[in-house]
């Protein structure tokens, strides 16, 4: 009878140190890009940019236009005047750059941050989705090359962006 329960327990020992972990990658370039959150932030933030370059467009005419319509005063300008007005002209035009410069790197700063968020909403979902499905790891796969091989039937990339974007659509839909 002991050597029964001995070798139950030793077949025990056994069978829970070959117990199989589950393991799986996903292709987080492309979940990124498919993310449906991102492209809607990217056809928004695409208009916020077009308007931006449209003003700066036309306040570029517009100094283009003061420059011509004083190069044609001033001939018809004493040197001094002709010099106050080209200074006040060039100092006009390095507020406009100054200003633009940083109009456009607020805008890059509110598109990074808002990308940083969804790529934290995505690693989230990951991880909840891992611990809910029982998986021991969920790898990336990326251009660096994180996981050089995976079989197919481990990329759950799909999915995920079917859940994902599943999970945010019904969360838009309450909003």
């Amino acid at each position: 009878m002991k050597k029964l329960i001995t070798i139950c327990i030793i077949a025990l020992t056994f069978s829970s140190c070959q117990e199989q972990q589950k393991i799986a990658f996903v292709d987080n370039t492309k979940v990124v890009n498919d993310y449906q959150k991102k492209k809607d932030f990217e056809e928004k933030f695409k208009i916020k940019i077009e308007n931006f370059n449209k003003k700066a467009d036309s306040l570029q005419k517009a100094i283009q236009l003061e420059a011509q319509m004083f190069q044609s005063r001033a001939t018809k300008m004493s040197q001094s005047k002709a010099e106050e007005e080209y200074n006040a002209l060039v100092q006009k035009k390095q507020m406009q750059d100054y200003q633009l410069n940083n109009e456009e790197k607020l805008l890059q700063a509110e598109g990074q941050k808002e990308i940083d968020t969804l790529v934290k909403q995505v690693k989230a979902f990951i991880k909840d989705y891992g611990k809910q499905n029982g998986y021991t790891f969920i790898l990336g796969a990326n251009e660096a090359g994180s996981v050089l091989y995976g079989a197919d039937k481990q990329d759950i990339t799909e999915e995920i962006l079917t859940m994902l974007n599943g999970v945010g659509s019904k969360s838009e839909d309450k909003e």
